[in-house]
């Protein structure tokens, strides 16, 4: 389900009423509504999509259970992992290695042809992939047991909140929450859910979708526009990816909230990071967590050499790049946060602050690390990205500065102010200044209003889905 959609408004709250409609005792009913909702939502892009769904499930759950009983279960872990594997590097990687061997033998005189697939990803299939095998990681590793209720596991993989773009919840996180009986209604929970929600549509509807206007422009004829122009969209692009994802995650897990469950944070005001790795605990929290349990930490991770670490660093964000999508752009980026990574490490960087002022400097500096990292991530090719750094750093370029029309760069410089402002608050002075937590009701309320005017007045509501759901 897209929450920033007529279909969100008028379903969730039927299924909310429905959900709460069956009494708590009947744990084993709500769970196949939630399981069939789930599935019903996922089928709106392509009923077929479901199948994958299913059978990525079925092979991990009877994988799960032959791992607790099996002589050689390094066998059935493999299988495990191959079989579920195998519809990712089907749909998602198949034209870009055929396209990658393609050149590569092109280059070396050898004629090379086969047909390219024109089928469509299966949306979110990385995520329910992946935490599909961090389930069966877990019981390989003996962290949990298999569980042996199909109902319960396959509503943990196609659970709706968090299927299309995350967060990927651990199983010991969520399953024992499917397992036990759930108050019929947790008043204070749901009501922090809908403050979440609230907050990501603003971040989603009103900053992304409002930059994305701008950015989405220059991007695609950046030879037209100034160098100075190139760097504004591409500090707009830093803050629209985040706005965009950390307003999905928001709203994914403010809806669990609403239903009584609990969900990974997956955002943690990631551009205060005093240094890239640092950004990688607070940026797609659930992803970095994946990386390091299942890649870094069974490479050795740091209890090694220190030439094995950075190594193990190094493939653990290779792996990440190729994670996120299915060309050589996003390996890049991937490579250039594991290298600024192992640069830190090897200079003590990645933990030391520098005092008050020390640290805000690291911040300016992570942060322009971070953004021009982005700028591969965005674009579609090697050559343009290579495009826009050649603009941006072309200084005799800065004579002028596009700024869209003049209603838009109005309603872009204050939607970015008042997210900048908002997490400024939060990192800096928690308990000062509260409006959406404020004890005062009339307080409360007219912050409500207001961000619910905001967003049905200035909100851009042409964007069809988030940015991560295509990964």
């Amino acid at each position: 389900m897209i929450y920033n959609s007529f279909n969100f408004i008028t379903i969730f709250p039927l299924i909310f009423l429905l959900y709460y409609a069956i009494p708590a005792k009947h744990l084993k009913a709500r769970n196949m509504f939630l399981l069939i909702s789930s599935y019903l939502l996922y089928m709106q892009w392509n009923p077929s999509y479901a199948l994958v769904l299913l059978g990525v499930t079925a092979v991990t759950y009877y994988a799960a259970i032959y791992l607790e009983k099996a002589k050689n279960p390094k066998v059935i872990l493999t299988s495990g992992v191959v079989l579920s594997v195998l519809p990712l590097l089907f749909f998602k990687y198949f034209n870009f290695i055929n396209e990658s061997i393609h050149g590569l033998l092109s280059i070396c005189g050898m004629h090379y042809q086969l047909a390219g697939i024109n089928w469509a990803i299966p949306i979110g299939i990385s995520f329910f992939t992946f935490q599909a095998l961090s389930y069966l990681f877990d019981v390989h590793y003996k962290t949990i047991k298999a569980e042996h209720d199909f109902l319960i596991y396959a509503l943990y993989v196609s659970f709706f909140p968090s299927i299309l773009s995350g967060p990927i919840n651990k199983a010991s996180l969520v399953m024992p929450q499917l397992k036990n009986l759930r108050k019929h209604f947790d008043y204070p929970k749901a009501v922090e859910g809908l403050k979440m929600i609230l907050w990501g549509m603003f971040m989603k509807v009103v900053v992304a979708d409002r930059v994305t206007l701008y950015v989405d422009l220059v991007f695609q004829y950046p030879n037209v526009y100034s160098g100075a122009t190139c760097l504004m969209a591409s500090f707009l692009y830093t803050i629209q990816i985040y706005a965009d994802f950390g307003g999905y995650s928001l709203m994914a897990i403010g809806v669990g909230k609403t239903l009584g469950f609990e969900l990974t944070e997956n955002f943690h005001r990631p551009y205060f990071s005093y240094s890239v790795t640092n950004f990688w605990r607070r940026w797609h929290i659930s992803l970095s967590t994946w990386l390091k349990d299942y890649i870094y930490i069974p490479l050795g991770g740091s209890r090694c050499s220190k030439a094995r670490n950075y190594w193990n660093i190094f493939v653990t964000f290779l792996v990440s790049g190729i994670w996120h999508g299915a060309n050589w752009t996003f390996i890049i980026w991937g490579v250039m946060h594991g290298i600024l990574q192992i640069i830190e490490k090897a200079t003590g960087q990645n933990k030391c602050e520098y005092g008050s002022f020390g640290k805000g400097v690291k911040i300016i500096i992570t942060f322009i690390l971070v953004n021009f990292a982005w700028i591969f991530f965005r674009c579609p090719t090697l050559g343009d990205a290579c495009g826009i750094l050649s603009r941006i750093f072309d200084f005799s370029l800065y004579n002028k500065l596009y700024l869209s029309n003049a209603p838009n760069s109005i309603l872009i410089v204050m939607s970015v102010i008042i997210l900048l402002l908002k997490d400024l608050r939060d990192e800096f002075f928690p308990d000062r200044i509260p409006l959406m937590n404020n004890n005062r009701k009339i307080v409360r309320w007219c912050t409500y209003i207001m961000l619910i005017f905001t967003i049905l007045l200035t909100g851009a509501f042409n964007a069809d889905q988030f940015i991560y759901a295509n990964f």
